[in-house]
């Protein structure tokens, strides 16, 4: 297993690498200068130019790229221009934020998809498993964006019973746990509705084959009940797909996390990275894609592990 993990570790390097030389390149050849954006007002062609050297903007791309990858290999991320702060501190402030709305959305939704698919697959082509499809499809194909305007539209402004944005109320002097969870209900929820949509309809797939195959007539057989049948027999062959799925939603979720962030103003990567895009912030912007990239990437370590272990057939070389 030791050796499996560093090898995959060895393997992802390349993928990183270029990671990092596309978003460069992308970030930098995309209009807007962020000299400009920084002067405003106050911009002349001089004060532009003592900028640029400043920020080390006048170099060539490539010589900038290997600054900032060399600075990179080192642990330094950059120093905000807007913010100027470093990198890792911004993003040290807004990651656990994001960690737990995406953390919380993801366990939810998987736990919520593996008994909505095994129930659907068990109740196959009857009018249950018809209207669950239908809701599924509905949430599954709409943006997450609008998703969540429509919930702060019902529940924040129809029926006010959670905060519209933010973190805490702001009025309050000293805020309690109660107001920080009101806060987190719907950035959550609107993560939760979009995933378990899509991981219903492969959980649903999956256990419908699992329910086919010759391990579970003979469970049947022996008068194992249909509750074991299904959640202890079927279950574990079944929820390999999903167990796969986790590391590659990983990119969609935090995706997803950002237009989030932004809808409800909630302080965590997604809104970071978003003000850094709207402000040119070529730093923020390059720290954010970078650790996105190697979330991404861990992800996909983690869920082969994980498949290992729920499924011990499978041997790591």
């Amino acid at each position: 297993m030791i050796k499996y993990i560093i090898r995959r570790l060895l393997e992802a390097i390349p993928t990183v690498l270029g990671v990092t030389i596309l978003s460069f390149v992308l970030i930098h050849i995309v209009p807007g200068s962020p000299v400009r954006i920084l002067l405003g007002s106050h911009y002349t062609p001089y004060r532009a130019q003592l900028l640029s050297q400043s920020l080390g903007l006048n170099k060539p791309l490539g010589v900038q790229y290997f600054v900032w990858l060399g600075n990179l290999l080192h642990g330094n991320f950059g120093f905000s221009y807007t913010y100027n702060q470093p990198v890792v501190y911004l993003m040290l402030q807004a990651l656990p934020h994001t960690i737990i709305i995406v953390v919380v959305a993801v366990l939810l939704a998987h736990l919520f998809a593996v008994f909505l698919g095994s129930v659907q697959a068990y109740f196959e082509d009857t009018k249950f498993d018809r209207i669950v499809t239908v809701v599924n499809y509905f949430f599954y194909s709409m943006p997450t964006f609008w998703l969540a305007v429509l919930l702060i539209i019902f529940f924040a402004i129809d029926l006010p019973w959670f905060p519209a944005g933010g973190i805490v109320n702001t009025q309050l002097t000293t805020p309690t746990f109660v107001d920080w969870a009101r806060h987190l209900v719907l950035p959550i929820a609107a993560l939760f509705l979009v995933s378990v949509a899509g991981w219903a309809r492969y959980m649903r797939a999956s256990m419908r084959e699992a329910l086919l195959q010759d391990y579970v007539r003979t469970a049947r057989m022996k008068g194992a009940s249909e509750f074991r049948v299904i959640f202890v027999h079927a279950l574990r062959n079944s929820i390999l797909p999903l167990v796969t799925l986790f590391g590659l939603s990983l990119p969609s979720l935090l995706a997803g996390a950002l237009f989030v962030e932004e809808v409800f103003n909630y302080p965590g990567m997604g809104l970071l990275y978003w003000d850094a895009v709207n402000a040119r912030d070529f730093p923020v912007i390059l720290g954010v894609t970078v650790f996105i990239g190697l979330v991404t990437v861990l992800g996909n370590l983690i869920a082969d592990i994980l498949y290992g272990m729920i499924d011990p057939r499978i041997q790591y070389a």
